[in-house]
């Protein structure tokens, strides 16, 4: 029988031999497409870039929802040299215009559901294009009338382009991720992306892809790219409601997704009635990352989906470990190993390595093309020991070579010189019924330096109050160490959390050291 992976693969080979393979089968406007349609989409695009000036190495910016027209921008900068630059559609037309112009942009996009920071996005010194998609705006041609009158066959001169990535600004102003362009046919190199796929076991041809996170997040497009490269269908969702996301499982027979663990939590909060409802046996591989996932919430979605939750661990600068849900299984709470081509190290604050089993700063080196922090030469050299760099997490190996995050180091509380890791006091609080999100942070204290403090959204159908802040101190004591456990809760109506599921942290902390006239 002849091995699925020996065929040749990668989006664009797979519209030439295969045109009519469904592409997208569910889209938020109701649009499907096969591969060659998809294809041709990207290939017009392309096109009519070119005629308007744009080329390789120029920067494409683009805000736009989940749906068809992002896939296809992002597709078409890859396979003409073009930058690519997906702007979270959540920034504000001040953050937009401020990380357009720090890329230089050359051209942007924008759909009409944001046409209100079109005005100040569209005032960037170096644009020659600028697109509005499903709208119209001041300066801005309409896409349809963009492409209008170009062949939807594949372009010459076709050269790999390359993405560039933003920070959410979690910590701070965002940074954005400039990495070197690869010399390449982007057809061959979708097609070597097929050991992307072959690492999460995403089969060729087999099943359906759920798209359910934010498409300008790094993670989300990477796992909707890897899924295209191996002949997968997308279903996409505009956004995340759970019972609709079970729904499109059973209705797709959706094989793979990539979710937040977030929406993990969601999902497990749905009534048991509703869960039983849905037919979700076909799902073989569900991938997370981006953000730390309860141990509880993990175990509990290994209990309903089964061994099928993977984990990858990294960011923006590259990934650095997978975790499999056996493995997983075996040790709870590692994000993995490192994969093939990347070596994962635990330092101290000299930069010395540390034993198996001792917590430090965690490193990466990597095979993989080098970046730097664009235009930002300290930042990037305050990230990297030699040829390593660090995202800024604290953890450790075991004696096996797993990897276990225990938190960001800026987010670690110092209480009376104990550190404490905010992200193991969450996943306790996360575990408690009436709790939808929470935050831990370490507030300032006159005696310990810094106490621990939970901030809380609570579900829908519960009340916050002080007999439900007591409650949930008492579950922490009670699962806890009782120097972790928090001394005051708080309750908002909403956490900040990006749409890759990360938590506005530096928000939260600036609120409660400003309020006490202290600077964080």
């Amino acid at each position: 029988m002849r091995n699925p992976w020996d065929q040749r693969l990668g989006i664009w080979y797979i519209a030439q031999d295969r045109p009519e393979q469904p592409a997208i089968v569910e889209s938020p406007t109701g649009e499907v497409l096969t591969f060659g349609e998809l294809a041709g989409r990207a290939h017009q695009l392309v096109h009519a870039l070119r005629a308007r000036g744009v080329g390789d190495g120029d920067v494409v910016a683009y805000a736009l929802p989940n749906g068809v027209d992002i896939i296809v921008w992002q597709l078409a900068t890859s396979e003409a040299g073009m930058r690519s630059l997906a702007l979270n559609p959540a920034l504000t037309s001040e953050e937009m215009w401020e990380i357009a112009q720090h890329a230089a942009a050359k051209a942007v996009v924008i759909h009409a559901d944001y046409q209100d920071r079109a005005a100040m996005l569209g005032e960037q010194p170096n644009l020659v294009v600028r697109v509005m998609v499903d709208g119209s705006a001041p300066g801005f041609v309409d896409q349809d009338d963009l492409i209008a009158d170009h062949p939807t066959t594949p372009p010459e001169g076709r050269a790999a382009g390359s993405l560039i990535t933003y920070s959410s600004g979690t910590t701070g102003k965002p940074k954005g991720v400039w990495r070197e362009q690869i010399p390449a046919d982007p057809w061959a190199l979708a097609d070597l992306m097929k050991s992307f796929g072959h690492a999460f076991r995403f089969l060729p041809f087999e099943g359906t892809h759920l798209v359910t996170a934010g498409l300008s997040h790094g993670g989300c497009f990477g796992f909707a790219q890897g899924a295209l490269n191996v002949g997968q269908s997308l279903a996409i969702h505009k956004r995340f409601d759970a019972e609709e996301a079970l729904r499109a499982i059973e209705r797709h027979r959706v094989t793979t997704a990539y979710m937040v663990p977030t929406q993990f939590v969601r999902l497990l909060h749905l009534p048991d009635e509703v869960r039983a409802r849905h037919d979700t046996s076909s799902l073989q591989v569900v991938v997370h990352s981006a953000a730390p996932c309860p141990l509880e919430t993990k175990r509990q979605m290994m209990e309903w989906w089964g061994p099928v939750i993977w984990e990858t661990y990294g960011g923006m600068e590259g990934a650095a470990t997978i975790a499999k849900p056996e493995r997983w299984l075996e040790k709870p709470g590692t994000v993995g190993r490192a994969v093939r081509g990347v070596s994962v190290l635990i330092l101290d604050d000299g930069g010395e390595p540390l034993p198996a089993g001792e917590i430090g700063q965690v490193y990466i080196r990597s095979d993989g093309p080098d970046w730097v922090y664009k235009d930002d030469p300290n930042l990037t050299d305050s990230v990297r020991r030699g040829d390593a760099f660090t995202i800024g997490d604290v953890g450790y190996l075991d004696d096996d070579g797993f990897l276990f995050i225990c938190d960001r180091a800026k987010d670690m509380i110092i209480r009376g010189g104990v550190n404490i890791y905010p992200a193991e006091v969450e996943g306790t609080l996360s575990s408690h019924p009436a709790v939808r999100d929470v935050a831990v942070i370490g507030v300032p204290d006159a005696e310990w330096g810094e106490q621990v403090k939970a901030i809380v959204e609570v579900e829908p159908t519960v009340e916050a109050s002080d007999a439900l802040a007591d409650e949930l101190m008492a579950h922490c004591r009670a699962h806890l160490a009782s120097f972790k456990c928090p001394r005051s809760v708080d309750f908002r109506a909403e956490l900040p959390r990006t749409e890759a599921g990360k938590l506005y942290k530096r928000l939260l902390r600036d609120e409660y050291w400003e309020a006490a006239g202290r600077r964080v």
